[in-house]
């Protein structure tokens, strides 16, 4: 692949476990990704609990999953999501809490720091001069090699203004000119969930960020009381290899499914790699069999309409005990990640995953 790639684990709901972190580390190396980052909205300790020290053993999971990662060659991140700091003044005790992160982070061993101000309140005056005088003081402080913020305002996407209040005027470009020129920034593009992006639509969004974007792609993450209703496993279509040269990076945010969407990754790769030749059918087949195995690939594929199409509440009773019995068969399958991956659906099947209104908002 000719740009970097990774993924964020960035989506609300069920996080992934300790053990499919680390599994990740090798299979992020092995497909040619470079990066994982750390930052699942249900660690309260990197959100709205951030003034609170990590528990002992929570950081030295982290620091263990740090190891991991670095002994695959893989860069670990974590996004770092200080809620609503930029609410009082930045003053000696913010800067003192704040420290005492960053020396945490340093511990761990963290290479990409995300420095993340998404989903917080956005309608204030002097928002931009608040938050970069906030990211610039980290920037300083801590000993990533990487920095990339997430501003409250990450897409032109209309649907944020509606949540979090109209974004000051010029937010953009003052965050350009002012931030730290080593933080990157990230980008969802046109859309909060976009389907897809042109070199032409992230060379505009770079001359707005004043820097190339470091690309969010929110596809497949199926988090949120309405995309929980569905399994994103087509292929990545809309990502034409071409932009790459428009990006810091791209980061994939996954499903809250870990073996599911690797069949998902593994297609992002294969349309970096095949460029104009990349066939999204062609590439599902592959990724899906290498992911699972050949029986389950072919069932996965003809049930795609049913995982994508119709989701939860619209299949019905029937449909959902006939999809569990057909992927129940391989919950004992020694093959590849098949056993894992089919577990994945049958829980959602069974609702496992499913995300209320109040946990989006309590996290």
């Amino acid at each position: 692949m000719n740009t970097t790639t990774g993924i964020i684990e960035g989506f609300y709901g069920e996080p992934w476990s300790w053990g499919e972190r680390a599994d990740y580390a090798n299979f992020l190396r092995k497909h040619g990704f470079s990066f994982y980052i750390y930052a699942p909205k249900g660690d309260p300790y990197l959100r709205k609990k951030w003034r609170e020290p990590f528990p002992k053993v929570q950081e030295e999971k982290l620091a263990k999953l740090a190891g991991q990662c670095h002994s695959a060659g893989i860069e670990f991140g974590v996004g770092f999501s200080p809620y609503e700091i930029y609410l009082t003044p930045f003053d000696a005790e913010a800067k003192k809490l704040l420290q005492h992160k960053i020396d945490a982070f340093n511990r761990i061993g963290v290479d990409k720091l995300g420095i993340l101000m998404d989903d917080m309140k956005g309608d204030l005056p002097g928002l931009a001069e608040r938050q970069i005088e906030i990211v610039n003081w980290i920037a300083e402080r801590s000993k990533a090699r990487q920095f990339v913020f997430c501003p409250t305002y990450y897409s032109l996407d209309p649907a944020l203004e509606k949540l979090f209040g109209k974004m000051p005027d010029g937010y953009f470009e003052k965050l350009g000119k002012a931030l730290d020129p080593r933080v990157s920034m990230f980008w969802t593009g046109d859309l909060v969930c976009s389907k897809s992006y042109t070199a032409d639509s992230l060379a505009a969004a770079a001359q707005r960020l004043g820097r190339k974007p470091f690309l969010w792609d929110n596809y497949p993450v199926n988090d949120g009381p309405r995309m929980c209703k569905f399994l994103h496993l087509r292929p990545v279509t809309g990502r034409p290899a071409d932009m790459a040269g428009q990006l810091a990076a791209h980061a994939v945010n996954p499903m809250n499914q870990a073996a599911l969407s690797k069949i998902v990754l593994l297609t992002l790769k294969a349309s970096y790699e095949k460029g104009a030749a990349y066939d999204p059918v062609k590439a599902f087949r592959k990724a899906a069999g290498m992911v699972t195995c050949h029986d389950m690939a072919e069932l996965l594929e003809r049930d795609l309409p049913a995982f994508m199409d119709k989701g939860l509440d619209v299949l019905t009773g029937t449909e959902k005990e006939s999809l569990k019995n057909d992927y129940s068969e391989f919950l004992e399958a020694r093959e590849n990640d098949t056993a894992a991956a089919a577990r994945e659906i049958t829980d959602w099947l069974s609702g496992r995953y499913t995300v209320t209104k109040d946990l989006f908002i309590l996290q």
